[in-house]
């Protein structure tokens, strides 16, 4: 959705998910890795925090606070043994479609959706598990996933 046709109430929401949900969920589960002197964190963010495009202005700027975020508590909390990982998948086969309110957009979406094959749930869970399972002297911090026949 344009910026200029765009609803500020997704806008809003769109933040509360991607950028203040991590927050809250980050800040709840430190003391406890700190406490333990170590753990993983993983965010998914997308392509979309890497590249800017029109049309998805607001998605662009959540993704791109989950990669900024993301850095910046790496920098914070390697000294405690905490590695953090940042997931950034391309167009992937999931319910999002059903979250946007512009028909223009959705229609533009779901057009892109059908003309190449996108990633599944178990790709992303893959690169997950391969981030994790690194010997602790390794922090993957970014995994940047899409489908072979994505363009951007």
């Amino acid at each position: 959705m344009s910026i200029e046709a765009g609803n500020s109430s997704d806008w809003r929401r769109s933040f509360d998910l991607n950028v203040l949900g991590l927050l809250y969920a980050t800040h709840a589960v430190l003391p406890l890795l700190k406490a333990q002197k170590s753990g993983h964190i993983v965010n998914i963010s997308s392509v979309a925090g890497r590249t800017a495009r029109a049309g998805i202005g607001v998605y662009n700027a959540t993704k791109w606070g989950v990669n900024a975020l993301s850095e910046a508590l790496r920098q914070e909390v390697h000294k405690d043994n905490i590695r953090v990982t940042i997931i950034e998948p391309g167009l992937v086969d999931t319910e999002i479609d059903n979250q946007i309110t512009d028909p223009v957009a959705k229609q533009r979406i779901q057009e892109r959706r059908n003309s190449i094959q996108p990633l599944q749930s178990e790709d992303i869970a893959a690169a997950i598990v391969y981030a994790l399972t690194q010997p602790p002297r390794v922090n993957v911090n970014e995994i940047l996933i899409r489908p072979t026949g994505q363009e951007h």
